[in-house]
């Protein structure tokens, strides 16, 4: 370590002894700035804690994140996997026709059941609504024969289970399990109905129930199933046949003509935006393409709009609390410094040079800083704790009004030791132009 080190340490741990020697002029210091920084971290905490709160809530519920157009169109499959393929999209499948996506429910097995018509939407793997609520989605899988399964699937209606097909999952809403008593492992009955040549004509599915949304969900009467199964009842009800739901090959139901070798057509889509910045963004690639989509983008707006709002006010308080705290800490320092000009003198006499002598109030202003800052954000944590638990009826188990992170306490003690050092740089500047023949003359 050479020479000019050896004095900015020893500068240094002399500031510190001084420091610790006007132990109470400190004590005034560090309780005048944890007096400033404390209100501030209070009153950011409770900004950050209120938005993240509502940003949470706005994630928890998927339906924020969803998409959907207002008007049928015609989507292609490849159309439909561009969307796929995009940054902002986290899920996407298509819809068919919404007068042709409905379905008569009942439990297998019980004829004397009333039939409840329900729609039907598309899921599929990664779907946001069932993860949200920690429901696997069912397999988008063709459906397969019944005596290929280990064990076989039971027959409900009495019939050899040979040569049927096993049932196919789906997720009922809670609606729709209560008006038909279905719950969750339940085998039920699907019925397609149509109108051909005047005739009316069923056909039957066998569904197993693997969940149940709860009603926060979901309020209407809702099958989410797999996509291929909306297609077959598109299929049957524009009269063309669906041999690959046949229960019973000897008495086919899914019948009509065959499907045209052509690329289908899908009216609308179902669609999840990755995040909730995401949405505002996707509605205007809709808009450029001339697709009118309906989103909650109106209630992200307001999210976002009470964070700026508040993030301008708080900026405001800020200026006014720096500029407050500017003029404190440096009038502090230079009177300080005033006071010191003797002992600065001396210190020059031994070997001190212009740095070092600069040091030594700089070093003390950030001491002050550092206890400062560690102090208010006791102070905050303790009235973090008391703001949390009064409003802790209003909020969920993980949710806090008032929180901030280890990032927030590192540039709060980041900006507060940098206006410290600022505000005592003239004062610094000062101590480092004293002269030993002042001492010299007042000795």
């Amino acid at each position: 370590m050479n020479g000019q080190a050896r004095l900015l340490l020893r500068a240094c741990r002399l500031a510190c002894k001084d420091y610790w020697h006007e132990s109470l002029l400190s004590l005034c210091a560090v309780l005048g700035l944890a007096a400033i920084v404390t209100p501030l971290l209070i009153l950011y905490g409770v900004k950050f804690g209120v938005v993240e709160t509502l940003n949470q809530r706005l994630l928890q519920d998927p339906l924020n994140l969803e998409i959907s157009p207002v008007s049928s169109g015609r989507y292609t499959a490849a159309w439909l996997e561009q969307l796929r393929q995009r940054s902002d999209v986290a899920f996407v499948l298509p819809r068919t026709r919404s007068i042709a996506a409905t379905i008569f429910l009942r439990p297998a097995g019980d004829t004397q059941a009333r039939d409840l018509p329900v729609s039907l939407e598309p899921t599929a793997s990664g779907d946001p609504l069932l993860l949200r609520y920690g429901i696997t989605p069912p397999a988008a899988t063709q459906p397969v024969a019944a005596s290929s399964l280990a064990p076989a699937v039971p027959d409900t209606s009495g019939n050899s289970p040979e040569g049927q097909l096993a049932p196919i999952d789906i997720v009922l809403s809670a609606t729709a399990a209560e008006k038909t008593g279905l719950y969750t492992g339940s085998l039920a009955l699907g019925l397609a109905e149509r109108r051909l040549a005047g005739v009316v004509q069923q056909a039957e599915v066998l569904l197993r129930v693997a969940a149940v949304l709860p009603l926060a969900a979901q309020a209407r009467d809702v099958a989410l199933v797999p996509l291929f199964l909306l297609e077959a009842v598109e299929d049957f009800r524009d009269g063309r046949a669906v041999p690959e739901l046949e229960r019973w090959p000897e008495r086919p139901q899914w019948t009509g003509e065959a499907r045209p070798d052509e690329a289908r057509l899908y009216p609308g889509f179902r669609l999840y935006a990755n995040a909730l910045d995401r949405v505002e963004g996707l509605r205007t690639a809709f808009a450029a393409q001339g697709i009118e989509v309906h989103t909650r983008a109106a209630e992200i707006a307001q999210v976002v709009s009470l964070s700026r709002a508040l993030d301008s006010i708080f900026a405001l308080i800020c200026a006014a609390t720096a500029a407050g705290f500017l003029a404190s800490t440096g009038s502090s320092a230079l009177a300080a410094v005033a006071r010191k000009e003797r002992t600065l003198g001396l210190l020059r006499l031994t070997g001190f040079g212009t740095l070092p002598l600069l040091l030594f109030p700089l070093a003390q202003a950030l001491l002050t800083a550092v206890l400062g800052t560690a102090l208010a954000a006791l102070a905050y944590g303790l009235a973090a704790l008391l703001i949390n638990h009064l409003f802790a009826a209003h909020l969920d188990s993980m949710e806090q009004i008032c929180r901030l992170e280890i990032l927030h306490f590192t540039l709060a003690l980041g900006l507060t030791s940098v206006l410290s050092l600022l505000a005592a740089l003239a004062p610094a500047l000062r101590a480092a132009r004293v002269e030993p023949s002042e001492v010299i003359r007042d000795v």
